[in-house]
């Protein structure tokens, strides 16, 4: 399949977002690919590109690590919402040093996990996201325990209620590690 923007610009289903990745994957450019397609104006171009680049494995997207803050500037600032929870989908998928925490990302997840209006999706990503950056430095995930304890959850989905509980009190979250680390002070 030859992949240009008018292909692009077409509605997709989920078999088009397979024949995408396919397409890509034969010709083994990930990184091409985005730089061509995933940051278009056009949000359709945009939005296809990166649904067939959801299908990649984690592996296959590694070489988009150099696109990291692209793809987080894009996150920031496109007004669609698809692009924006497609874009934060991948960013979630490739690996985030400490070294490489921006504040204003970190903002806007918290901003946007909180945000009622929001779509489930984007709110779940940005949750993720923000409680990874949030990991790297104590004071931060002891805020980040905090603002999760306060959300009021009858004004959420269940998708955003589900990964609240489970960072709160499943097996990788606050009350877990609090657990085992009074354990360990024994």
């Amino acid at each position: 399949m030859l992949i240009d923007s008018d292909r692009l610009r077409q509605n997709f289903s989920e078999g088009g977002a397979q024949e995408i990745y396919q397409a890509v994957k034969a010709q083994g450019d990930f990184l091409d690919f985005t730089r061509r397609f995933a940051f278009s104006d056009d949000h359709r171009v945009a939005r296809s590109a990166l649904w067939g680049l959801t299908k990649a494995s984690t592996d296959e997207l590694q070489p988009l690590k150099v696109l990291m803050n692209d793809l987080i500037d894009q996150a920031l600032q496109t007004p669609s919402p698809s692009v924006r929870r497609l874009t934060l989908s991948i960013v979630y998928r490739l690996p985030m040093e400490q070294d490489e925490l921006r504040t204003d990302f970190l903002d806007f997840c918290l901003q946007h996990m909180l945000d009622v209006e929001e779509e489930p999706g984007i709110q779940t990503l940005c949750m993720k996201l923000a409680h990874r950056m949030c990991a790297f430095y104590p004071e931060l995930t002891g805020e980040f325990r905090r603002t999760l304890e306060a959300m009021r959850v009858d004004f959420y989905k269940t998708s955003v209620k589900g990964l609240r509980n489970k960072l709160l009190y499943g097996k990788s979250g606050f009350t877990a590690s609090h657990r085992r680390k009074k354990a360990e002070n024994l």
